[in-house]
């Protein structure tokens, strides 16, 4: 890569201070440019569109579209997008989702700024970059027993509370059924009661108290 032709690089946000500061940080590198800031998903989607940057920096939790839905936007329309996650977010299935949506690479906004330019290089390269932490916790996710749908619908109630015959009403489906589903997630999370399966379910990012 001759200095002549810098990385392009497309930076969304929804914190103005965390994306002025990446801009900035990332700006005065050599043999990299930012061509367009984003403040949602939406914005970063039709920057991108625009701009065509080489790399896209997204953040996960962004308004109006999320980190994920965005470069799912992104590549359906541009399937060789290279596009970066950078979140504060960890759990293993926010790494596992923004992965399978074709990500090129995840990375904490606490990681080292060599770290971050070393990641926005080797996309730029076309390979993929998984931190060592990240992936000790992708591995974690991919080895996991996976919940079904109706599985992940009945563990979003047992979040909110609600009993079994609540969770039957609201699913339409019968009281023996709704147990049923309990028993295979307990299972399949390995804890012994409702309560440790919510605990476990929001620790590994499975579901949200939103």
């Amino acid at each position: 890569m001759s200095s002549e032709t810098p990385i392009r690089i497309l930076i969304a946000d929804d914190h103005p201070i965390v994306l002025q500061g990446l801009s900035a940080l990332v700006g005065q590198q050599p043999g990299m440019t930012v061509v367009a800031e984003a403040r949602n998903g939406c914005e970063a989607v039709e920057l991108f569109g625009i701009h065509h940057p080489d790399v896209a920096l997204l953040d996960l939790q962004m308004p109006e579209l999320t980190g994920v839905e965005a470069l799912q936007s992104i590549k359906s329309e541009f399937p060789q997008a290279r596009i970066i996650i950078l979140t504060t977010y960890d759990t293993d299935e926010d790494i596992y989702q923004g992965l399978k949506a074709g990500a090129k690479a995840y990375l904490l906004k606490d990681a080292p700024t060599a770290e971050l330019l070393n990641a926005i290089r080797t996309v730029h390269r076309g390979q993929k970059y998984i931190a060592v932490e990240v992936g000790a916790k992708l591995a974690a996710r991919m080895e996991g027993t996976q919940l079904s749908e109706r599985e992940r619908e009945v563990l979003t109630h047992l979040v909110k509370g609600m009993s079994n015959q609540q969770i039957s009403k609201a699913l339409s489906i019968s009281d023996g059924t709704v147990k049923f589903h309990v028993n295979h997630i307990l299972s399949k999370l390995g804890v012994r009661d409702r309560t440790q399966a919510v605990i476990e379910a929001l620790k590994r990012g499975l579901v949200s108290l939103k």
